[in-house]
């Protein structure tokens, strides 16, 4: 099973028992039964485990917010969306894997880089749908991106477009539904908290 320093017995919570159904090298769906901080009896739950994630929000120097157009096949819907990924350990992965991840995936997805006096700033991590899975993403602003000399996209990827957003144009793309996925969507909120990205019409 997949472990991760995020998310672990102790504190009142202890997995009495545990039945994996299905494992790729992607996820693994198992069923567990719980003892919960709260409950005299555990509780029996079905989740799905997946690996750690980076989710980048890529400014350049004019200070326009890089998306990706992206196929995605569950929701049948091509979206835009801010470039990420998997990060490839079974295990929770340590700071310099997350960062190097989190330049790759910048690379392959828009195909820029960080320039060589930009910065990438961690913004902390959160979870997609606590709900059903232990997946989490590690945000990070990369300021600022630069076009690559040489751009080779992963085989595979559903990328349509890579285009440059002002915050104006993220804010009504928020607002009109054209931004909607979960991971674009808590980026933004936390690029807003933290001053990177304005929300307000004014601004």
């Amino acid at each position: 099973m997949r472990t991760s320093d995020l998310v672990r017995d102790g504190n009142g919570w202890e997995t009495k028992w545990s039945e994996t159904h299905f494992a790729s090298e992607n996820l693994e769906v198992v069923t567990e039964i719980v003892q919960t901080p709260s409950r005299s009896t555990p509780r029996m739950w079905t989740t799905v485990h997946r690996k750690a994630a980076v989710i980048i929000a890529p400014m350049t120097a004019d200070g326009r917010f890089l998306l990706v157009r992206q196929e995605r096949i569950p929701i049948r819907a091509a979206i835009w969306e801010m470039p990420g990924g998997q990060i490839d350990e079974t295990r929770e992965p340590d700071e310099k894997k997350i960062k190097e991840t989190a330049l790759r995936e910048l690379h392959e997805e828009t195909g820029y880089d960080l320039a060589p006096d930009g910065e990438l700033v961690p913004l902390g991590y959160y979870f997609s749908s606590p709900g059903f899975t232990d997946e989490h993403g590690y945000f990070f602003l990369a300021r600022y991106v630069e076009r690559s000399a040489e751009h080779k996209r992963e085989e595979g990827e559903g990328i349509i477009e890579c285009r440059g957003f002002s915050a104006a144009d993220v804010r009504r793309m928020i607002a009109d539904n054209e931004i909607r996925d979960a991971n674009t969507l808590s980026i933004c909120a936390r690029l807003a908290t933290r001053g990177f990205l304005p929300l307000n019409p004014q601004s």
